[in-house]
């Protein structure tokens, strides 16, 4: 398996959490657009691009692709480096991107009104999970298969997983890479020492990180009393969720399929309804109170915060400060009974706009994206990003790299938020319920029927609400 790197999805996390921007019907000028990378760095990238064999060798018309986001792919103001991607769509192709801005919670309105008015926007992300298959079934993407051939070397170690999101016979959506970055297990390796328990990246590499290692450490750990508290963060839920690799929509056959009748869903809500009645969720319990306390982490009262790793794409001292001086992070724990290891997993996944005047850029762009994550020397290149930017130790980065392989080999794929916004929020809110008392089937005899409208309304391209 090729070992993939995950310095373009830490760029596009950090964006996304970081720089959420209101819309403008005047482009806004970004003063940080030519902030670039060294001489020394590009100098590489551009060897690099010039004499592979992956990259297509042809001649763009267009030069400049319109992507539609509430965050820039070119450097901002949040420290972002230069991407290397783009470093190598720029050498190789003398690409651009011409960024349009939009507010996060408005970029599907934002979307309808450029498709309508015909500005030629080319570009729109899907890792956001909610893109896919709605804009396929509304027509607001188009298939992209005249303009990525997965076959090709460049695209092989993906094409299964693009594989699996195929409506009606198309791929209306491009995976560059799946990351294992969107919920970590971080807590304090002093705390962990104190409490005399067992590094979990110690058990991670035994392959002994499990939730039977898990539970054993918060029901050691727990005494609220003494405020010692044991799980906090609104990610745990869906984190568990993930290492049953059973999302709760799937798809199969190129039509979605509900999960929550299934044996894996029954475990885990049993697991986090065990959880919350052995008083190892923090939140709620005690004096706690229901707001989230990741400085517990640092100050040694919480034994572990499930978080993004986008947490830790800034500034050394930033993270620091949140999560302490000893912080470390490992997967999400694997499920006993699952037949692999399943995590959340990232997508950093795109979709072409319908109208769209430059797919055969977008294509490049996203080609470039490829070669990246599969260029050793790019790769490497981006690593020491991490480590220069963000002041990250060789073992973070080596446990990031882990999380990554983990997500390509066994990808999990929910597609909840993409059905419509009334079913992401849905189950959003539901799945959650065990974690706070209430038994699972409680909660399936309440949702089940709901789900299954609404699948099969979208299954039937019958308009959902956004």
């Amino acid at each position: 398996m090729k070992k993939t790197k995950a310095f373009l999805s830490v760029l596009l996390a950090a964006a996304t959490a970081l720089s959420l921007t209101a819309c403008d019907n005047k482009q806004e000028e970004n003063p940080y657009a030519d902030v670039d990378v060294s001489a020394d760095v590009r100098n590489k990238i551009k060897e690099s691009v010039m004499t592979t064999d992956l990259l297509p060798d042809v001649e763009l018309e267009n030069k400049t692709i319109k992507w539609l986001a509430a965050w820039d792919i070119n450097p901002d103001s949040t420290g972002k480096n230069k991407p290397t991607e783009l470093v190598a769509f720029e050498e190789k192709y003398g690409g651009k991107i011409e960024w349009i801005q939009c507010e996060h919670t408005d970029r599907y309105e934002k979307l309808a009104q450029m498709i309508d008015s015909g500005d030629g926007v080319d570009f729109f992300y899907a890792g956001d999970k909610d893109a896919f298959p709605k804009g396929a079934i509304r027509g607001m993407f188009v298939p992209v298969d005249d303009y990525i051939d997965f076959e090709s070397p460049l695209w092989e170690d993906v094409k299964d997983v693009n594989d699996k999101l195929i409506w009606n016979d198309e791929h209306y959506c491009v995976m560059t890479q799946t990351t294992g970055d969107s919920v970590s297990v971080v807590y304090n390796r002093k705390t962990i020492e104190e409490a005399g328990l067992t590094d979990p990246a110690v058990l991670y590499e035994r392959g002994e990180w499990t939730w039977d290692t898990f539970h054993e450490m918060l029901q050691s750990f727990v005494d609220v009393e003494n405020e010692k508290f044991g799980i906090d963060s609104w990610w745990y839920e869906f984190g568990l969720i993930a290492t049953t690799g059973m999302p709760a929509v799937g798809i199969e056959n190129g039509k979605l399929i509900s999960n929550i009748g299934t044996p894996e869903m029954e475990r885990v809500q049993n697991f986090m309804y065990d959880l919350y009645s052995t008083g190892s969720i923090a939140l709620g319990v005690g004096d706690y109170g229901w707001t989230s306390h990741p400085e517990y982490i640092g100050e040694g009262k919480l034994l572990f915060y499930p978080v993004g790793l986008y947490e830790f794409y800034t500034y050394e001292a930033s993270w620091k400060k949140k999560f302490g001086e000893d912080v470390f992070f490992v997967p999400m724990p694997k499920d006993p009974e699952a037949d692999e290891y399943y995590i959340p997993v990232g997508t950093e996944s795109y979709c072409f706009i319908k109208g769209g005047q430059n797919p055969e850029g977008v294509a490049r762009y996203l080609d470039c994206k490829r070669f990246a994550i599969l260029d050793e020397t790019t790769s490497e290149l981006g690593d020491q990003q991490f480590r220069d930017d963000y002041g990250w130790t060789d073992e973070m980065v080596e446990m990031k790299n882990s999380m990554n392989e983990l997500a390509l080999e066994n990808p999990f794929l929910e597609l909840a938020t993409g059905v419509s916004a009334d079913c992401g929020e849905l189950l959003d809110s539901q799945l959650r319920q065990a974690s706070k008392g209430t038994p699972w089937n409680e909660t399936y005899d309440a949702i089940y029927a709901t789900i299954d409208i609404m699948l099969e309304d979208a299954n039937n391209n019958t308009d959902n609400n956004e």
